[in-house]
């Protein structure tokens, strides 16, 4: 479907993946300086924790490998974008950014596996959006994120922006991560924490973590195309009152996981606001098994947290579906915690209402009007091998194709109107640039991607000295193509296709000596 509009987007230039590197660069905290761009023919190897700082911008090619030393505590290696600094890190499909440990040979599918974990650090963000707690700290609230020294300063998160904008990570692989800082404590694969609305993160894939795959603490960071795959322990946790919003996530678990969504309200007396209150709409959780012993959850919800998970897929858990804890039944009964048009499948703990959610949480399979279903979605294949056999999309005849679906809420244009339930429909969109995809355990058909009519824009236009300043908030991987006539018979292509980033863009359209009219093909 195209679409006329009369303004330019920015161009994203792509690049081929890189297999083999021009050189080999030992990164340590005094590396970065400023703006830095780090590039495809060169290998990176974090020596210890790398910051970049407020004030500095991070700019990482397509294609570019990072990896991280081995090493636990004080030793840890991790790469931490402090509140004020900015990484852009925008992979593509064709080349994405791999973050792994200094031990993988990215070329070889087969050395490191689902159960190398705890190789090195992870990928740390830290902004200036709002938490919840801990209230002491003053105002606004902050705190220190886990996994970094306290008495450092650049550890420090939180503030009162909401908009906060820490940049830019899109087709990104985080793998075999994890490394212990201490007892019990170790890094997570993804940290966001107090991140803001104004960071793009889409297409993250979190594979072999030894702690929680992604973990958000408070902010409003909102996450699209988000995998997650043979974790340590939970594979979407979040705390401190994150108010963002998600839509496509996907996990698998191993026996060795823990939930696959632990979501806790505050660290001071569950009292606390803004709430712990995300939205998500179109996830697909797979847990390690109905038989597999561990007694794992979809969701422990608990901690004055709420949630809304909408038109999703949860299915093959050993222990029940979903625990409110008493410290969250408030929520519940304030409707902060709302299931709807959902299909829940294969549970040891049974296949009724009554046995696979505890009593606080029995509501949302007798409320009938919430469409939480408890039937088979059909997904076209499990495995949690090496054998390329799991595909995560419904088969045909699958009632995730025509159940009703709950509606996208008005006038938000972070969410992508889809006509199935849960993360995938015809497109496996996990395919080719995953460490799912290139080490074997996930088909590589990529199917359809689906067509999505371009949101209509609001444009602002400045005359400036001889010509005229066009302006506004371009969609991501839209394509924009400026055109010109002057008889409205024929156009003609000015320039080459560019594509949206989300981010607002501007260009200039000076004066010229003939009548020339403009448009741009949005597509």
């Amino acid at each position: 479907m195209k679409q006329l509009l009369n303004t330019l987007a920015i161009m994203i230039f792509l690049l081929p993946t890189i297999t083999s590197w021009s050189a080999t660069i030992q990164v340590t905290d005094a590396s970065i300086q400023g703006n830095t761009t780090w590039t495809a023919d060169n290998e990176y190897i974090l020596n210890g924790l790398v910051f970049v700082e407020n004030g500095e911008t991070l700019t990482i090619e397509p294609g570019t490998v990072i990896k991280g030393k081995l090493g636990q505590g004080a030793d840890a290696s991790a790469l931490v974008v402090a509140r004020g600094g900015k990484i852009m890190a925008e992979g593509t499909a064709e080349a994405p950014i791999i973050f792994t440990a200094e031990e993988d040979d990215v070329n070889d599918p087969e050395d490191f596996g689902s159960t190398d974990r705890g190789m090195w650090g992870g990928l740390i963000v830290l902004g200036n959006a709002t938490l919840n707690s801990p209230a002491d700290s003053g105002s606004p609230i902050t705190d220190n994120i886990e996994g970094i020294d306290i008495n450092e300063p650049r550890g420090g998160f939180g503030g009162n922006d909401d908009a906060d904008n820490s940049g830019v990570l899109r087709y990104i692989s985080i793998r075999h991560g994890g490394t212990l800082i201490g007892a019990d404590n170790e890094i997570n694969g993804l940290t966001l924490g107090a991140v803001g609305s104004g960071t793009t993160i889409e297409f993250i894939e979190v594979f072999a973590n030894l702690d929680d795959g992604i973990e958000f603490f408070g902010g409003t960071a909102e996450v699209k195309f988000a995998s997650v795959s043979y974790c340590g322990d939970d594979s979407f946790d979040y705390d401190q009152g994150w108010r963002g919003k998600g839509q496509f996530w996907f996990t698998i678990q191993d026996g060795d996981g823990g939930d696959a969504g632990e979501h806790d309200g505050d660290i001071d007396d569950d009292t606390k606001t803004p709430l712990s209150k995300p939205t998500i709409y179109n996830a697909t959780l797979i847990g390690a098994g109905k038989d597999s012993g561990n007694s794992k959850r979809v969701f422990n919800i608990r901690d004055n947290a709420g949630a809304m998970y909408y038109n999703s897929i949860f299915t093959d858990f050993n222990g029940r579906a979903i625990d409110i804890q008493d410290d969250s039944a408030g929520r519940a009964q304030a409707g902060d915690i709302d299931f709807r048009n959902n299909i829940w499948w294969s549970f040891g703990a049974g296949d009724t209402g009554e046995s696979i959610a505890n009593a606080n949480a029995q509501y949302l399979f007798s409320e009938t009007d919430r469409l939480n279903q408890i039937i088979d979605p059909q997904i076209t294949a499990i495995s949690r091998d090496y054998d390329a056999m799991l595909d995560p999309r419904p088969m045909a005849g699958s009632p995730a194709l025509s159940n009703a679906l709950l509606a996208l809420p008005a006038g938000d244009d972070f969410f992508v109107n889809v006509d199935f339930q849960g993360a995938f429909g015809t497109w496996n969109w996990l395919s080719g640039w995953t460490a799912m995809a290139s080490g074997g355990y996930i088909s590589n058909e990529e199917g359809t991607i689906p067509t999505v009519d371009p949101l209509p824009v609001a444009i602002s236009i400045r005359a400036e000295v001889g010509s005229l300043m066009l302006e506004f908030v371009s969609e991501s991987n839209v394509t924009y193509q400026l055109q010109s006539t002057t008889d409205f018979s024929s156009w003609t292509a000015e320039g080459e296709a560019l594509i949206g980033t989300g981010e607002s863009i501007s260009i200039v359209l000076p004066a010229q000596g003939s009548l020339n009219f403009f448009r741009i093909l949005a597509q």
